[in-house]
């Protein structure tokens, strides 16, 4: 059993999480998607993407955590958790790409929040004898960047790093760990200030999968906020303006307007037809096949009096443009549907945007009427503002407001989608 192995079964990270954990649902739903990992690569801990097993990786030094108590190890956990919420591990890098001030800037940013819960040698805004003494706390990562981008005691070090003279390894993007030689704790050699944590792979892998890195880490946290909304655990401990970036990350991140498009992309189905124009390649004395796909989509739209004139305006817009991809039906409805007024928008149309009832809201009657008659997808424009449809037989898309997504009326079925709209 080689020395690590020896380590490892001392202080199994696994082990222990879910009691560190208990009380912070977030954080816990957060940290089952990722594997943690034992590692004497990293001096105190780090979040990085392998590329290798397609995850992401917790990685933390056994020595390190057996030597804290339970309030820092917790403190350690949230700190790494905060900057996959943050995208620090993904894409956020700032221009020019990793930098000993963006080491600094994340931590700090993070660290403001729970600076009662570190080790010592943890980088905190305000914390006396260091050069972040006169900093204030509860900064974004890039406005502590820009002001320490006029700090002539940060422009030093910054120069000394790119020069190569500084040798805390930050210029690079890693952390320093526990500090080496001289200085205070958190220092490295010479005094210079080091990361809580290693961020050497924050940005890492092939650029044409970063696109890919970055929505699963979206979809990392989508599902940790989806776990607690829907067991009503609450976030735990997450200070309200962390919460609210969490939301922005769900609900405004999302690019409706693509996920409409390919959704009428997917909806496609194809028809296949004979011909004697073309012939087969393989067999010439047998006529050829074409395949032709056609969207049949149902596009449902809420004519309800609680559903603005904007709304309709900007999703008849988006319609306008995707018309060029496909034909759909509309259907309008309020409590009811608008039998008089369903038709098709065909592909290449151009129609302009109406409203035509302004009642109540059942979503039973279009969907049973996209039910009946078997479409293959069915959008649905609203405020979710009316109890629970019936079962779809089709792929279902909802598309509402932040503000309706985030309050309401019902819990979608599963194998549905809710999409926002700006």
């Amino acid at each position: 059993m080689s020395e690590m192995s020896e380590i490892a079964v001392s202080f199994d990270l696994n082990r222990y999480i879910s009691g560190l954990l208990r009380g912070e649902p977030f954080y816990a739903a957060l940290s089952r998607q990722m594997d943690k990992v034992a590692s004497t690569a990293v001096p105190t801990a780090g979040v990085r993407f392998n590329i290798e097993r397609n995850t992401f990786e917790l990685l933390y030094n056994v020595e390190f955590f057996e030597s804290l108590p339970d309030r820092e190890r917790l403190g350690v956990l949230k700190h790494e958790f905060m900057h996959c919420i943050f995208e620090h591990v993904t894409t956020r890098l700032p221009e020019g790409g990793m930098s000993m001030l963006w080491n600094y800037a994340t931590d700090l940013a993070i660290n403001s929040h729970i600076a009662d819960e570190l080790p010592d040698m943890a980088l905190l805004p305000g914390k006396k004898d260091t050069p972040f003494e006169d900093y204030p706390l509860f900064k974004s990562a890039d406005w502590y960047m820009d002001y320490m981008k006029q700090d002539p005691q940060m422009q030093q070090q910054q120069q000394k790093d790119e020069e190569g003279e500084g040798e805390s390894g930050d210029g690079d993007g890693s952390g320093g760990g526990e500090g080496e030689g001289e200085g205070q704790p958190g220092s490295g050699k010479g005094g210079q200030p080091q990361t809580l944590d290693d961020h050497s792979e924050w940005g890492s892998g092939p650029k044409d999968m970063q696109d890919q890195i970055k929505e699963r880490m979206k979809r990392a946290i989508e599902k940790a906020h989806q776990e607690v909304t829907q067991a009503g655990t609450g976030y735990g401990s997450i200070p309200s303006d962390v919460k609210k970036h969490i939301e922005s990350v769900v609900y405004g991140s999302i690019d409706w307007r693509r996920v409409l498009e390919n959704f009428i992309k997917r909806s496609k189905r194809a028809d296949k037809f004979s011909t004697v124009r073309r012939r087969n390649r393989k067999y010439d004395h047998m006529a050829g096949k074409r395949v032709r796909r056609n969207a049949s989509i149902a596009i449902s739209i809420d004519q309800s009096g609680s559903v603005d004139d904007g709304m309709l305006q900007s999703f008849f817009a988006e319609l306008q443009r995707l018309a060029s991809l496909a034909s759909f039906t509309v259907i309008p409805f309020d409590s009811k549907i608008r039998e008089d007024k369903i038709f098709e928008w065909k592909k290449g149309q151009r129609r302009a945007w109406e409203r035509v009832s302004c009642g109540g809201t059942d979503f039973n009657p279009p969907t049973e009427y996209v039910n009946k008659n078997k479409f293959d997808g069915h959008i649905i424009l609203t405020d979710m503002y009316a109890p629970k449809p019936v079962a779809s037989k089709c792929q279902r898309m909802w598309i509402t407001p932040a503000e309706c997504q985030r309050r309401p009326y019902f819990k979608v079925d599963a194998k549905d989608r809710v999409i926002t709209i700006d």
